[in-house]
């Protein structure tokens, strides 16, 4: 349900040749963090996105723009942690903490659907709910066999409490029905932990489903890392947890500017046709190899949880920078590992980078590649929240992140290009441009008088803006201009609009297709 109060979210575009790929501005309203992220397998175009608290983002063109708007819920009201998935149907689920009027705060995990990819959203349903407890930490995944949706999260008898009588747990429901009904709560965990929401607290729980309809659940806890998995769809669990890998450190470690950061694992198994059909992945960072050189980590199996690999550092930078923060994602459609994780290989301070990682070899090996496009430098009195997210679907791949800039909030995606990642060859050019042969701006970097020449292809429509670094719109020096094919030159007198020195960007819409050019004006 939205609420009455509905923003648009300026959009543009940040393609720095140092990153090669568009960065797109998705939200910097309401001070956004922990996002999700989720594109519609049936239709990529359409793709979804959460941030905390209440934050809630669409797109229809694969996310080259975006609209935002606060999510709202009369019932159970909206506390954060939100969690995006789409089912097989295409319709997409909107997971969050509750916030209910006149009742405890996150006393039960909530469920929204929307059924007009993220325009709006049902009041969905309430789950778990357990008296006082405390409902933390959600994510969820669907079936493709069958469409059931399968949740896990962490309950706390009183977040937050020191008492040895107080415990955490791993908990897990079902819904068959689209999000309509969900199962009773059922414990899964056989070992505790506890409510300080810390190294000794399970938590990070992320259900993935196997080829046959298996679930496995991995957690983080007292244990290290620690595997479950069920066989009939969650009605039975293994007697005893498996620990398949240890956390040096803990899962709750320190990295300098940032509030609060940790290492619990995400959890995904191959269903693609490919050679590694049926590997279970689990991703987690730690600080194994001490407090300033936090790393990324992957292990594997192969035999449905019952041996897993030695685990393989994801990151392939030298030893002493932080890499923090990891998500992945798996490409369905051809078994490709995809992550994205906070970076500061680059540097010997806060700046941060976002980069990427790609396996194509199920976790044998790893291309490591830089997305944002300049470093930022976060702060620790501004919460920054506790994870990112990404998705993928038929080479289309969405990260999507958290970025401080002075203090100040904002999640961006990068619009992923494949044949730009190190190791890709680039065999042919299926989709040669239609529009335009080149477009280039020139000189750069000017002071006063900037020339943007193109060559195009078949005649058009075309439209210039001129964007500041913050992403605000400073002028439109081409509005909706008719152009026959042939070669153009376009004086743009900057100098006019009384602007700062700094970085812009004009954002080029030729036919309705998007491209852009970085400037750099001069004092």
């Amino acid at each position: 349900m939205k609420s009455l109060t509905v923003f648009f979210f300026t959009i543009f575009n940040l393609d720095i040749a140092f990153a090669q790929h568009t960065n797109i501005m998705i939200g910097n309203t309401n001070s956004p963090e922990e996002p999700s992220i989720m594109l519609n397998p049936k239709n990529p175009r359409y793709i979804v996105a959460g941030a905390n608290i209440r934050s809630s983002y669409y797109s229809s063109d694969t996310g080259r723009t975006w609209t935002g708007y606060q999510l709202s819920n009369p019932v159970y009201g909206v506390y954060g942690d939100p969690t995006i998935i789409c089912d097989t149907s295409g319709d997409f689920y909107f997971f969050h903490l509750s916030d209910p009027p006149g009742s405890a705060f996150i006393d039960q995990i909530v469920c929204q659907k929307s059924v007009s990819n993220g325009e709006s959203w049902n009041t969905g349903t309430g789950i778990g709910l357990n008296g006082t407890k405390a409902q933390d930490k959600q994510w969820a995944v669907v079936d493709p066999r069958n469409n059931n949706i399968y949740l896990t999260w962490t309950q706390f008898d009183k977040y937050g409490s020191t008492l040895p009588t107080d415990s955490s747990h791993i908990l897990f429901s079902r819904s068959t029905d689209g999000g309509t009904t969900w199962s009773p709560a059922k414990r899964i965990n056989e070992k505790g932990g506890d409510c300080i929401d810390d190294d000794n607290t399970v938590e990070g729980a992320v259900p993935a489903v196997g080829p046959n309809g298996e679930i496995y659940v991995t957690w983080a806890g007292p244990l290290g890392l620690v595997f479950d998995k069920s066989t009939d769809g969650g009605n039975t669990w293994m007697d005893n947890d498996k620990i398949i890998a240890p956390i040096p450190g803990g899962w709750s470690y320190s990295i300098p500017g940032i509030s609060r950061a940790n290492g619990l694992p995400v959890t995904v198994c191959d269903l693609s046709n490919g050679t590694n059909r049926g590997t279970t992945y689990v991703n987690w960072s730690d600080q194994r190899n001490g407090g300033f050189d936090t790393d990324i980590w992957l292990t594997k199996s192969i035999d449905g949880g019952i041996t897993w690999s030695t685990p393989i550092k994801v990151n392939n930078d030298a030893a002493g920078k932080q890499q923090f923060l990891t998500w992945m994602t798996i490409d369905q459609s051809n078994g490709y590992l995809y992550f994205v994780f906070y970076d500061r290989r680059n540097y010997n301070d806060n700046q941060t980078d976002v980069y990427m990682a790609r396996s194509k070899d199920g976790g044998a090996s790893f291309q490591n590649f830089k997305i944002s496009a300049s470093p930022f430098a976060p702060v620790s009195s501004v919460f920054f929240g506790d994870y990112s997210n990404i998705t993928a679907h038929k080479d289309i791949i969405r990260p999507v992140w958290t970025r401080m800039d002075n203090g100040t909030l904002s999640v961006w995606t990068a619009l992923t290009d494949t044949s730009l990642i190190p190791g890709a060859v680039v065999t042919s050019v299926i989709n040669p441009d239609l529009n335009v042969e080149y477009i280039r701006s020139y000189p750069n970097p000017f002071t006063n008088n900037s020339y943007l020449s193109f060559k195009m292809r078949r005649a058009g429509i075309v439209t210039v803006q001129l964007f500041d670094i913050t992403g605000r719109l400073t002028s439109t020096p081409i509005e909706k201009r008719f152009y026959t094919t042939g070669k153009y030159t376009e004086h743009i007198d900057i100098g006019k609009l009384n602007l700062l020195a700094g970085i812009y960007f004009y954002r080029i819409m030729i036919n309705d297709k998007l491209y852009t050019q970085r400037i750099i004006l001069l004092e």
